[in-house]
């Protein structure tokens, strides 16, 4: 494989009023911007302050991007069925220019499915409207007209045909961003079937990024998406202990709503959950145990669902920098000096 990119995703789960987990989000981007980082992300929820709370991504970005010059800034995703795409893909375009070309739009049809009646959607349509939606933003940006009237795009972006990524848990989903030539987004963690109760996530993805390359036209360079939950301290003791209480609240809020959670330590929890956690070396062993990231072009970390509290945020994203992701054949595309940049925020 050749050198892979290195994302941050934050979820702006921090505790606190939503304009304090804003500026948290703002920095943590800036501070893996400063340690080298090649591109951040962040998720829609709408609604649901525990889930995310950032019901409008290309606005927030729209912000990050004028505190930041360098990293590429993605939604991962944009939950298509809800938005009208027109005025997608107006704002990626405008946001796009703004932020010099370094925006990359993740895409899916997922979503919590009490949010859909609000937007008068069906949640059982959501596959249809996706692909619908979708349609129209690839006709968007290719300078296609657009209704009737013939109306095109205004600003033109056909930057952003090289920048769309499909987020799926299926094959089929897998086989559809393939034949697209788009980029496969994968989940840090997905549900496990019951004929496979104890799969490891690497075999559940493996038939999706197959299906993937099977269907990737000729000439066209795969762009795939690991993302993993990934959690760093200077010691294990730290670590299990801010992933045992983390953790233990992702469990009880789960099972609150009726979603099975094993019972049992702190050890079932982070294998449920498809956590990497511990020093620099306990989480470089972990992940290499991880055969899907040897076929990713991109491996993008994050911290849910230990959600940990910002200063241990800031201090994971230093070692998975410095220590982790060097392991693994990630060499920095800057030689910042983190210390000047972080001077400048």
């Amino acid at each position: 494989m050749s050198r892979p990119r290195l994302g941050f995703f934050t979820r702006l789960l921090d505790d606190g009023p939503a304009e304090a987990r804003y500026r948290l989000a703002a920095e943590q981007i800036r501070h893996a911007e400063a340690y080298g980082f090649d591109s951040a992300w962040v998720a829609q929820h709408h609604f649901h302050a525990a889930e995310g709370g950032l019901p409008a991504p290309l606005v927030f970005l729209g912000h990050v991007a004028a505190q930041t010059s360098r990293i590429r800034l993605g939604t991962g995703i944009i939950t298509l069925p809800l938005e009208n795409p027109v005025r997608v893909a107006e704002d990626a375009a405008v946001l796009d220019l703004l932020s010099g070309g370094r925006l990359e739009v993740g895409v899916g049809n997922g979503g919590t499915p009490s949010s859909f009646s609000a937007f008068g959607q069906d949640s059982a349509n959501r596959s249809a409207i996706y692909a619908q939606h979708l349609a129209v933003l690839v006709d968007a940006w290719s300078g296609r007209a657009l209704g009737d009237d013939g109306n095109h795009l205004y600003p033109a972006a056909p930057r952003l045909l090289d920048a769309i990524w499909e987020a799926t848990f299926s094959v089929s989903g897998g086989a559809r961003a393939g034949k697209a030539g788009n980029g496969l987004m994968l989940s840090r963690t997905q549900p496990r079937t019951e004929d496979a109760p104890h799969a490891t996530l690497a075999e559940i993805q493996r038939p999706i990024v197959d299906a993937y390359h099977d269907n990737l036209p000729d000439g066209v360079p795969p762009r795939i998406m690991a993302s993993r939950t990934a959690f760093v301290a200077d010691s294990r003791a730290e670590a299990l202990r801010v992933a045992e209480a983390g953790l233990g609240r992702a469990a009880r809020q789960l099972r609150a709503k009726g979603h099975p959670v094993p019972d049992g330590g702190l050890a079932q929890l982070i294998a449920a959950f498809d956590v990497h956690v511990g020093t620099p070396d306990d989480v470089i062993a972990s992940l290499e145990a991880d055969p899907t990231l040897e076929r990713s072009t991109d491996l993008v970390f994050q911290v849910h669902s230990v959600d940990p509290p910002h200063p241990f945020v800031l201090r994971s994203i230093e070692l998975l920098a410095t220590e982790v992701a060097p392991a693994l054949g990630w060499t920095s595309s800057t030689t910042a000096d983190p210390s000047t940049e972080l001077s400048r925020a």
